[in-house]
């Protein structure tokens, strides 16, 4: 089985199936009367003289969302079942009935999704019982000693967020070998690099595209920071206080690939850290790729036409027949929105809880699957973008004829010569505006003028005025000189290498 949350396989259930009687109708009116079978089918109910009022117990269900966490609920009740017959609780014959059980039952979802789909349950962990019980009768009914949903939810969860933050890495490994690939396509391309959106000082495109790579490499340093927060195994836990029965928990949590057990059973059910701090990495993955989308669009923009849009990844005018719009990273930049939501959506829920597991918790989740379907979409789409648009050379070439992007040049020949640079700054900002007086570029003030300025200037100012030596001169690590920007692409791909070869360890170990 792969590894992927969103692989049609592992998922078992599409994310966008939705169990029926999801909500009541609004006119619907609401019906304390529940069959004696549907209460028997419950998880609880035994103290209550009441039945659930239909519209609240709708309300209330959250098998239309969680179901996404089939897979990993039936690989956690395998452990669990091993567990009980490891600890005498299950004789050897009843565990392999129940392991194969739950092997059927996902064989099942996997034929037949919409069956799964369409199951009453009220959360994926009632679903699973409620399948055992059909198959097994009250052999069934056993799995569920000595523990709690609510250390099955927060177990489904890291091992959920375990495939994705892998899934995330791929997808960032894609785009950042787009950009690789990019800048060593435009290699030896300048443009004018700009601070407050005003030109500044040249640097080369390839130099432009590595800065978004640096941002993307750190993003998937938070994603695996991310995924290892996630790397404790809560089975065990109980309700809060841990579980009554001698379960060997290191065993569980070997068998599931976490690399240690959950210190304290009360915070281990309710805490959400690393579902915090996943979703903090996906939103500064999407806050980048916003930044990203915002360049492509102004540069990509008639004022500028330093990119070239395909056509693929491009729509057109319902009414202007000439248009070719840049809707990829429009929405892109749009989406952004979405993700940054989800965290605050977390953090929100999060601030006002007191320790343990609250119910409140069960929100956790829409948010964080909604996140993560987002941004794997918005980095996959910005690969496809990336790789396909071109850098306009002559367009670039004739931006960098701006003189001004050659001042801070001026300024460093006059302090190599000795002059204090502010000083320096001051005299060439003076120059800067006699130009802009006499309607002249400064860079074609005859030499006699700027000495007026200062009699440093001397015939060598020329060489040093060129969008070549202002490249050239920037050789230090980081910088946009070309022999440190071919450095910077070498060192990107090799990046791009170890965030590829660190997934295989991952997806061997997710597999059941």
């Amino acid at each position: 089985m792969t590894s992927g949350p969103r692989d049609k396989r592992k998922t078992l259930v599409k994310k966008d199936a939705t169990p029926k009687n999801e909500t009541a109708p609004n006119n619907q009116t609401t019906d304390k009367k529940d069959s004696h079978q549907e209460k028997e089918a419950r998880m609880w109910g035994g103290r209550f003289a009441e039945q659930p009022d239909r519209g609240f117990y709708e309300f209330q269900r959250s098998f239309r969302f969680d179901c996404r966490l089939l897979p990993y609920e039936l690989k956690a009740s395998r452990a669990w079942a091993r567990a009980l017959e490891r600890a005498g609780l299950l004789a050897a014959g009843e565990a392999k009935q129940i392991v194969a059980a739950l092997d059927a039952v996902e064989r099942m979802a996997l034929d037949d999704p919409q069956r799964v789909a369409a199951s009453p349950a009220e959360d994926v962990h009632h679903f699973v019982e409620r399948e055992l019980i059909g198959r097994l009768g009250a052999l069934g009914a056993k799995l569920h000693t000595g523990r709690s949903r609510n250390e099955q939810v927060i177990t489904d969860l890291r091992l959920f967020l375990r495939d994705a933050a892998a899934e995330t890495r791929r997808a960032l490994a894609q785009l950042l070998g787009a950009l690789a690939a990019q800048a060593e396509n435009a290699w030896g391309i300048p443009m004018p690099g700009m601070t407050h959106m005003q030109h500044a000082q040249p640097l080369l495109f390839s130099h432009f595209l590595l800065a978004h790579a640096e941002a993307l490499l750190r993003d998937a340093a938070r994603v695996s920071a991310a995924a290892q927060a996630s790397e404790e195994c809560p089975l065990g836990s109980g309700a809060l206080a841990g579980t009554a029965f001698p379960l060997d928990r290191e065993a569980m949590a070997r068998e599931l690939g976490f690399s240690q057990v959950t210190g304290n059973s009360l915070d281990a059910v309710g805490q959400r850290d690393f579902a915090a701090e996943y979703l903090f990495a996906l939103s500064m993955i999407a806050t980048h790729l916003s930044r990203l989308a915002e360049d492509y669009v102004l540069l990509a923009s008639a004022a500028y036409g330093w990119v070239i849009l395909p056509d693929e990844f491009s729509t057109g005018s319902s009414l202007m027949p000439q248009k070719k719009n840049p809707d990829v990273w429009e929405l892109i930049r749009g989406k952004t929105g979405r993700v940054t939501a989800a965290l605050f959506s977390l953090l929100t829920t999060l601030k006002g809880l007191p320790s343990s597991y609250q119910r409140d918790l069960q929100e956790d989740k829409e948010a964080l699957f909604s996140a993560h379907d987002e941004t794997l979409g918005m980095l996959r789409v910005a690969a496809g973008a990336v790789a396909a648009t071109r850098a306009n050379e002559p367009r670039l070439r004739r931006a960098c004829e701006d003189p001004g992007l050659l001042a801070t040049e001026a300024a460093d020949f006059l302090v190599q010569r000795g002059m204090p640079f502010r000083e320096a700054h001051e005299v060439v900002g003076k120059i800067c505006l006699e130009g802009e007086r006499t309607g002249k570029a400064w860079t074609q003030l005859p030499l006699e003028t700027l000495r007026r300025f200062s009699p440093l200037f001397d015939e060598s100012l020329a060489a040093a005025l060129t969008v070549e030596a202002a490249l050239a001169r920037r050789d230090v690590p980081g910088g946009t000189a070309p022999v440190r920007v071919r450095a910077a692409i070498a060192e990107c791909r090799k990046q791009i290498e170890k965030l590829e070869s660190a997934q295989e360890p991952a997806e061997r170990r997710s597999k059941p």
